[in-house]
């Protein structure tokens, strides 16, 4: 159950959605549907100066 769970986040990862959507594995339909699913959390966002960015890094 984990395994067949962890292949259909797979197929809807950004780095390999294009190339499923060019061979057909995965329709443009199931893309829009995962993305309207995915709940909105801006709220929980924090802006980084370039400075604060710069320290984050090291």
């Amino acid at each position: 159950m984990k395994l067949r769970l962890a292949l259909e986040e797979k197929l809807l990862d950004v780095r390999l959605r294009d190339r499923l959507l060019a061979e057909g594995k995965i329709t443009k339909e199931e893309v829009e549907k995962f993305l309207a699913s995915i709940p909105d959390e801006e709220a929980n966002a924090t802006t980084l100066g370039q400075d604060e960015a710069a320290n984050n890094i090291q």
